[in-house]
């Protein structure tokens, strides 16, 4: 009698980041930078050295914290390239701990994400409640990199 094999269910072993290669970058990319995933203000090459590699100094923004970063490599290496994708969703509540209350298209809501405490996202966060207190319908629009989440800009929608 032949034992039937069962497999575990895995996910699609979809990866945060794809292979970009340093010499081909170009300001305002995606990348990642000491672990964080980054949009490039400023990339600069050398020329080729004695061991025939020109060298790529990169700087770049942290997309979630605003801090910045800084690397090199040779611009023939490849560097990672984090996945950001944008998404929409109608706001419907900002909570007093700076959680928003967001409707997902299926009519449930989402409550997960959270401004920061940085200058940036607070401003943010008081433009929404000021146009929120209106009464007027907000789209906030995300974005989303490396299995988080975060709210950059919105508009409002004609009644």
């Amino acid at each position: 009698m032949v034992e039937e094999e069962t497999f575990e269910k895995a996910e699609s072993g979809s990866s945060h980041t794809y292979p970009v290669q340093a010499g081909s970058l170009h300001k305002g990319d995606y990348v990642m930078l000491k672990g964080h995933p980054c949009r490039l203000v400023e990339i600069t090459t050398s020329k080729t050295g004695k061991h025939g590699h020109a060298k790529a100094s990169i700087t770049g923004i942290d997309v979630f914290t605003a801090k910045k970063y800084e690397d090199s490599c040779p611009t023939s290496h490849s560097i990672d390239a984090p996945f950001v994708t944008r998404k929409e969703y109608q706001l419907l509540d900002i909570g007093s701990d700076g959680f928003v209350t967001l409707l997902l298209e299926d009519g449930s809501t989402k409550e997960d994400l959270k401004f920061a405490d940085n200058e940036e996202d607070q401003k943010l966060k008081g433009k929404l409640e000021e146009v929120l207190g209106t009464g007027k319908d907000i789209i906030v629009g995300t974005m989303v990199a490396m299995g988080h989440e975060k709210i950059i800009d919105f508009r409002e929608l004609a009644n």
